[in-house]
């Protein structure tokens, strides 16, 4: 325990941490669905920034400097997700999209000293921006990554009767697969596991008029998620939440 919360410290964001969050809201927009980025702001420095442990806040800096930043999962969604497994006592998880690893270091400092991470990205680089922080937190034991499409992964860890092994399992990749990552995934977590789907709010663009201005990737990915959100509403097989945390996440427990 003592070694996860070494470096937990209260910590305040510097004027040009402000100053570079105030430009990428600009010119992207928040990864929260809120309309106040003072309120977000509010949230970050109150409850996220002064409790997050060193490395998280090293690799965040480090993520915010990269052109893709916006893909990064929010602190405060990582913030949730980190206690998420401790409630739930995790220890055997999968991160299907990893980026550089700024969720995949929280989940991993979260986990037991031998907790397991199967983490898979098509983009080995993005993750090795990260790696040096990983493991000089002393975490990078916890995870396997794969590089490369995540389906023939599940598929082959179905073959091979990995049937109700994860007890959590976090999507955060490809858009337009996430109805076929729920066919395989759903088979791969326990009974009273957890799924966890990023990105379900889709930046509020679900309930848009037709007629919205939207950006090319948004309107690009929006069907597939509405898609998915109608899929998991059917699923006898989960209970579910939708959650309004950052861009939306979608908590799935099996039931059967």
């Amino acid at each position: 325990m003592a070694k996860r919360e070494r470096g937990i410290e209260s910590m305040a964001t510097t004027g040009e941490e402000t100053q570079n969050q105030a430009r990428m809201h600009q010119e992207f927009g928040n990864k929260s669905l809120l309309r106040s980025d003072a309120l977000y702001q509010y949230i970050l420095e109150t409850s996220v920034y002064p409790r997050e442990p060193e490395p998280m806040k090293e690799l965040r800096e480090i993520t915010a400097k990269h052109p893709l930043n916006p893909m990064t999962t929010s602190a405060d969604e990582v913030q949730f997700l980190n206690m998420l497994l401790k409630l739930i006592n995790a220890k055997n998880t999968m991160e299907i999209g990893v980026y550089t690893g700024y969720s995949l270091l929280a989940t991993a400092l979260a986990l037991p000293d031998d907790g397991k991470i199967l983490a898979m990205d098509i983009n080995r680089g993005y993750y090795e921006l990260g790696l040096p922080v990983i493991q000089k937190a002393g975490v990078a034991h916890k995870i396997d990554f794969r590089e490369g499409p995540a389906l023939p992964v599940l598929d082959q860890l179905i073959q091979d009767g990995k049937h109700g092994t994860f007890d959590f399992i976090f999507v955060d990749a490809d858009k337009d697969n996430y109805l076929n990552y729920h066919k395989r995934v759903i088979e791969l977590v326990k009974l009273g596991g957890l799924i966890g789907y990023d990105n379900t709010l889709w930046s509020g663009s679900l309930v848009a008029p037709p007629d919205a201005q939207l950006k090319k990737h948004v309107r690009l990915f929006r069907d597939s998620i509405l898609e998915l959100n109608k899929a998991l509403a059917a699923d006898p097989r989960i209970e579910i939440s939708m959650l309004p945390v950052s861009d939306g996440i979608t908590l799935c427990r099996r039931i059967s």
